[in-house]
């Protein structure tokens, strides 16, 4: 890790995942099913999944238990740049399997990646990298709260047009400093409030706008755009973790569409979807190539 100086078909379950998004309010302007409801009444663990493979289209995700081979969760239509929902777990070992989206129901995944679960860790499990030398990742993070007044933040470095990336702010202060693609920097405290961050690499460079409030935690994805150069979007992470412990960090919504094998109710769905549902999607509606 670089330190600063990731008996249903899913035919079936994508239907009811558009039926259930109907539901939710036409303001959000999201086209979404609803955010992730818990695996498990009793969590000891959560994951989420990012989808960083810029040509690599939209794929859906299952996640299963090693123990038993049930589907304990799925994912629908997750596009590149999309950031699930942390999915509370049972402590244990599961495998999150990805498909292309639309695809037949017994086609071999193209992402298969083993990941544990255990007590009070959140997970991420990315996949990036370019669709012919598709790649997966599994990040710790670190959802502690930072000290009164300031937030966190760290770099994911997922773009396949730099080979490393230097985060700074506009006023000079570092943040992150030669970041290889596939990793994640630890935390970095800073002050609270609005930032103007610069990204350059070697050859390219952008800049990045980012809300860091007050106690949040937030993961800035470096990426590419429609247009082949660097980009970058932040998720506060503290904000998309649900099912905390009493006292722990505040619950909220998540990213792509999802859906829990098994029976739901459809107003707590929508009631959790209401709770903070977000979609980070721009990069998939400015018309990324998908050519997998």
């Amino acid at each position: 890790m670089t330190r600063i100086s990731s008996p249903m078909t899913r035919r079936t379950v994508r239907g009811l995942a558009l039926a259930t998004a109907a539901l939710l309010p036409a303001a959000l302007g999201l086209a979404t099913a609803p955010a992730a409801m818990a695996a498990t009444s009793e969590p000891a663990g959560w994951a989420r999944v990012a989808h960083l493979s810029p040509d690599t289209k939209s794929v859906d995700v299952q996640l299963t238990a090693l123990a038993g081979g049930a589907v304990v969760y799925e994912l629908d239509d997750v596009a590149y740049g999309a950031v699930s929902p942390y999915i509370p777990l049972a402590e244990g070992t599961y495998v999150v399997s990805m498909v292309p989206s639309d695809a037949a129901d017994d086609v071999q995944p193209i992402v298969r990646q083993s990941v544990d679960v255990t007590e009070g860790a959140p997970l991420t499990v990315a996949a990036y990298g370019r669709n012919a030398d598709l790649q997966t990742t599994v990040f710790e993070d670190d959802l502690s709260a930072p000290e009164e007044g300031q937030a966190r933040v760290r770099v994911v470095q997922a773009s396949t047009i730099e080979p490393t990336v230097t985060v700074d702010t506009a006023e000079g202060r570092p943040i992150a400093r030669d970041v290889p693609t596939g990793s994640a920097t630890d935390y970095a405290a800073v002050p609270a409030g609005s930032w103007d961050l610069e990204i350059s690499g070697t050859d390219e460079a952008a800049t990045s706008a980012v809300d860091l409030p007050a106690g949040s935690v937030s993961t800035l994805f470096v990426l590419d755009d429609a247009q082949g150069s660097l980009t970058a979007q932040t998720i506060t992470d503290s904000a998309t973790l649900a099912d905390m412990p009493v006292g722990g960090i505040h619950t909220g919504g998540g990213g792509t569409a999802a859906t829990p094998v098994g029976p739901i109710g459809i107003a707590g769905a929508v009631a959790a979807a209401l709770a903070g549902f977000a979609t980070i999607g721009a990069l998939h509606r400015r018309g990324v190539k998908a050519d997998a």
